[in-house]
This record gives C-alpha cells, structure tokens and sequence, in this order.
C-alpha cells in the first residue's frame, strides 16, 4: 500500500503540521513544520515509498531521543507506520561554521571554543552509543540563542547509509576538521559532497598542510591538537586523539564562547502604549555579558531554521529611554575641567614669580651626530644545527622558513621530554650563512610567545661549533627578540644557539619564525 502524499497542511500525529518544504535526499524529505500544541517550528522528516532506510532512520531517531546534552539536536517524535513515517526534530536557526567563515577565519581561540563545546557534546552521544560519522562545517551552529548545537547525531548516519568499524575515531577525525577549518577557513577533509570552504592546501609532496602553515598566528598548541585529530601524516612522533572525549580534553583549558548579548534596557522600560493590556514591563537587574561572537547578518535563511533578526535589533514600538545619569556625569565633567585649569593657572604663575625676570636664557643645544641605522644583511641559507644528536638534523625541511620574509613560517626543533633537551645535549640552533663574512651590530630573532627560553647568538668564520664567539644572550627569549652584541662581531656564520627549550603542548620545543642580521650602517 503506497504511502499518503505529504504536501503542506498535512497534519502528523494531530499536532505537526507541515508547512514548507526544505530539501530531499534520495527519497528522505525535509520539512518545516509548526507544532501546533506548543506553537513552535520543527523539523520534519518524511520518506517516499522507494526510500530504503526508513527503518534504520526511525530507530536511530528513537536512539537519539534519549540524548540529554543541549548541544546535540533534540528529537520529539518518531514514528514507523505502515502508511505513513516521520521524524520530527527540533527546528535550530543560526549561523553555520561556513557561515561564520564567509568573512575569513575565526579568532583562534573562538574556533577551539566552538568545537570543544561540539566535541564534549559527541563525548556523550558516543557514551550512549551513537555516533555522527560525517560531521561536515553545515553541521555545527552558532544558534540565534548564543549556543553551540550539533546537527544530525544518529540520523545523518543513518540518512547516508553510513557505518565504521571505528566510530570514536571518525569522529574525533571530523571535529579535527572542524578546527581546522575554523582555524584557516579551508576544509581538510574529502570533498564528497558541499561544504561550503575552499581545500586545504597541499605540500610540494602532497601531504596537507598544517593550520600554522596555512595562517598565521595559530598557537602551536591548537595547531598540534589539530594535527593529532585530523592529520596523522603530520603526527611526528605525537600521540593521536582517537575519540570525541580526547579532542574534549585536550581543548577543555579553552574558554568557552560567551552569550550575544541582548538589547540592554534600563529599569522599568515600557514597550507599547501606557494604560493598555499591552503595557508590558522588564525589570533587568543585571547587564548582560560580553560576547565573544561576531554580529550576525540582519536577516539570515538557513535550510535549518527561519530568518532570525539581531538581537540589538529594537522592537517596533520600543521608546528612547531618558538618560538623566549622562546628564550628571557630563556636569561632573566640567566642573572637574574647570578646576583643573585653574590649579595649572597658578602653578604657572607661580613659577614665574619664584624664577623672577632676572631668569637667564636657555643654553643652545648642541646637534648630536646622526648615528647611522643597521642595514639588514640578507642570509644565502639557513641550517639545522645539531652537532651532538645522534642523528644531526633538527627538520631540516623548515629551515628556510626563517629566512623567507614569511611571518606565517616557521622552523622548529625537534621536541623532547625535559626543557634541557632531555639531558641528551647540550643546545641545538638553527645556522645562517651569510655568504661573506660580515660586521653583525645586532641580530632580531622572532620566537614562540612560550617563555622559558634561553638562546646565544654565535658568530664566526667556520660552521664548527667551537670556533663561534657567543656575542650576546637572552634568558627568556619569547616574541621578537633583539640580540645585540657586546663588542664587535663578524663572520660568515650566524648562529642561533638555544641552550634552554620552552614548554610546547605539554613537551618542550624550540620555535623560529623569522631572523634578521644586521650590520652597522655608514653615516
């Protein structure tokens, strides 16, 4: 027996009444209905006869029901029935992650929030078995009510006619890519279907890149954390996260997005006309937080959720409240004005009486000869520079990133259990050669923020480590740091010598993002 035709105005259940249609994949219809009893929009989800899941959809929808996270889509109602079966889900208006993105790149510690409230979330639909297995940017909403929600836990498996032999780690795999995505706006993921972002991009040899590689200012520790989730071939000796509670984890230090706030209305504020049954009254004791959120677009029609308006938007009949405390702090103003100019009054007469007119003339100044500005010197190459490890090399297929102009670039040592090079040597650098041996007035060296760092500069005419001079050191060199000599220097080789590492995702790494040498300039 063929299933009834659904079309706007049908009723489900005596109580969901269907009213536009969204989208339709292979025979699994997506509705906006109103519930009628609670006079609220919802989802709906209708199947044509020659759908082939039906089944496995309802009962993943039943599963999903008994989620109780608030950031995983609510499920309402399920039904399997021989002439008609639907799903009926919570309607979420917002702002996707691609949404989000359309302007660039989010502030990287908002990206982290975001997808560490999404992972905590999966954390638990993973605790109740149930997984999402294909977590794409559509899926993860900044909602109108300031809140993450996940889209589609259970059912879009089960949409897509989707399994894995190994769940947690997919899904830790696509929460990954959401960060990555939310770090550098491009998608590092298959492109098997729309998502909104552009691809990753790709190294000389193919691998994708890392975030801190593709945008600048990435703190390393988000950039390892992606790399663990989402990019294996990047681990480097790192311990992957293989789980949704593993991402959670490992972002749980991140802080969390705060609410956009509303409309602040001072007490007692009326909307609409006085004596009326619509004289309504807010009373709001306290102001509402800050938001870490950008503005959201006036109207915005996502497949998900009706147009939603600003909340900073005031209503129709909304009144300029009067403001008599500005008027008290501007009078307050003056009169703090006023007094001021006429302390400064007398003091200046003051000390005209007090010198007297006998007061003698100004000696001229004397110019000073201009000192000379240091010229940048260009570096020919740069090295790793690991005399004592077994091995010799500290990657050196970074190395010409500090020297390549590139504030986005950088090269790093390897990283070790202790600060001091787990007491397997004594420093390790990162050798430039200048080409020529030149005059060196100073050396400007940008490092990871991390502090704990010490570092020399070494300058001589041959690359072996005990015929550099050590002209100048730093204790805790973090940020841009200017080495300058203590007497004069010169040579061929400049070396950047770390003898102290500073703390990296738990480890110890030493990180180089760029590196001018300087000779003095002529008069």
């Amino acid at each position: 027996m063929s299933a009834p035709a659904v079309e706007p105005g049908t009723k489900l259940a005596e109580r969901f009444r269907v009213e536009d249609r969204v989208a339709e994949q292979d025979g699994a219809i997506l509705w906006k209905a109103i519930d009628e009893v609670l006079a609220r929009p919802v989802a709906v989800h209708t199947f044509s006869d020659s759908y082939a899941r039906t089944s496995e959809v309802v009962m993943a929808a039943r599963a999903a029901s008994r989620l109780s996270d608030p950031r995983l889509t609510q499920v309402f109602d399920a039904a399997e029935e021989e002439q008609l079966s639907y799903v009926v889900s919570e309607w979420v208006t917002g702002e996707t992650l691609a949404d989000l993105l359309a302007a660039g790149p989010l502030e990287p510690e908002r990206a982290a929030a975001l997808v560490a409230e999404a992972a905590e979330a999966l954390a638990h639909a993973h605790e109740a078995g149930l997984a999402h297995l294909c977590l794409r940017p559509s899926k993860l909403i900044w909602t109108s009510g300031s809140t993450v929600k996940v889209l589609g836990v259970g059912i879009d498996a089960a949409l897509g006619d989707l399994s894995s032999d190994d769940p947690a780690g997919d899904d830790a795999a696509g929460l990954g890519r959401l960060l990555y995505a939310g770090l550098t706006g491009h998608w590092p993921g298959p492109s098997d279907g729309p998502v909104g972002l552009p691809p990753a991009p790709t190294t000389p040899d193919g691998q994708i890149c890392t975030p801190r590689q593709v945008t600048a200012g990435i703190p390393g520790y988000l950039d390892g954390i992606t790399v663990r989730a989402a990019l294996p071939a990047a681990l480097r000796g790192q311990e992957p996260l293989v789980s949704p509670a593993d991402v959670a984890e490992a972002l749980g230090s991140v802080p969390r997005p705060s609410p956009v706030p509303i409309a602040t209305l001072p007490p007692s504020v009326h909307l609409g006309p006085r004596g009326g049954n619509d004289d309504i009254r807010f009373e709001m004791s306290q102001p509402m937080p800050r938001t870490m959120s950008r503005p959201m677009d006036p109207v915005r029609q996502h497949p998900h959720g009706p147009p939603t308006m600003p909340p900073s938007m005031p209503g129709p009949h909304q009144r300029r409240p009067q403001r008599p405390a500005m008027v008290n702090r501007a009078i307050m103003t003056v009169v703090v004005l006023v007094v001021m100019a006429v302390v400064g009054i007398g003091a200046w007469t003051l000390g005209r009486s007090i010198a007297g007119p006998t007061a003698s003339k100004a000696e001229p100044t004397v110019s000073a000869t201009p000192t000379a500005k240091p010229t940048p010197v260009k570096a020919s190459s740069a090295k790793d520079f690991d005399p004592k490890g077994t091995d010799g090399g500290e990657n050196p297929e970074y190395t010409r990133n500090a020297i390549d102009d590139k504030s986005g670039t950088e090269w790093h040592t390897d990283t070790y259990n202790t600060a001091e090079f787990g007491r397997l040597k004594d420093g390790v650098g990162l050798m430039l050669d200048m080409g020529k041996s030149v005059k060196v007035s100073e050396v400007t060296v940008t490092f990871a923020k991390a502090s704990g760092a010490k570092a020399e500069i070494r300058v001589g005419d041959s690359p072996d480590l005990d015929a550099l001079k050590t002209v100048a050191k730093q204790s805790n060199a973090s940020g841009k740091t200017t080495f300058k000599p203590t007497e004069a220097a010169s040579g061929q080789y400049v070396l950047i010598w770390f003898t102290r590492l500073p703390a990296d995702q738990g480890r110890f790494r030493g990180t180089i993002y760029d590196v001018v040498v300087y000779s003095p300039g002529s008069a």
